[in-house]
């Protein structure tokens, strides 16, 4: 890991274990690693997280905050002039974020989700975020004037998560397809 570590203890630890668990997950990557990379003591580590699932729940929160809210919320909202437009602006960003492997890792919280299962409270958590990430999709269909936003959200998630492990498995125009698809689903959804 080339990047320059943060300052504070607690900041290290976090962005160090958001840089691993993003490339490798969270069963690959120990304890013991988060705690050499961040430069940190045992001790430190454990005192700002009393479990490794802790830094987990912290990681993924940080991802919803990276992720779902800085790179696709925000970025299709300033792509797109229409609320219908920042609708289908998801699967542009979802396109840059494809061609740019240095940056993409799949999606976290189906990964965790399906690491840990839906019992789990890590599962737990990865559906509350991905849940987010539907809320915010019905937000857009109600902002359109869309019929029946949540489920449109739902469709539109499917979507989404295709196109992410079908961009996972080389697929370089899977958003271009979703996108194309989407558009077939607003169709459906216009009053």
């Amino acid at each position: 890991m080339t990047t320059t570590l943060p300052a504070g203890a607690r900041e290290r630890i976090l962005e160090t274990a958001y840089q691993l668990f993003s490339r490798r997950g969270i069963r690959a990557v120990g304890v013991d690693e988060v705690i050499a990379r961040s430069q940190v003591a045992k001790a430190t580590l454990y005192r700002h997280f009393p479990s490794k699932d802790d830094l987990v729940l912290a990681f993924l929160d940080r991802r919803e905050q990276r992720w779902t809210v800085g790179l696709i919320e925000r970025q299709a909202r300033a792509r797109g002039e229409t609320p219908e437009d920042r609708l289908l602006a998801i699967f542009d960003v979802l396109d840059d974020w494809f061609r740019s492997p240095a940056d993409f890792d799949a999606c976290a919280f189906v990964n965790v989700l399906l690491e840990m299962g839906a019992d789990h409270p890590l599962g737990q958590a990865c559906i509350r975020h991905l849940d987010t990430i539907r809320g915010i999709v019905a937000g857009l269909a109600r902002e359109a004037g869309l019929a029946e936003p949540e489920d449109l959200a739902r469709s539109w998630h499917l979507l989404m998560k295709g196109a992410i492990v079908s961009a996972a498995e080389g697929d370089a125009d899977a958003a271009v397809r979703a996108r194309e698809m989407a558009r077939d689903l607003l169709a459906r959804h216009r009053k």
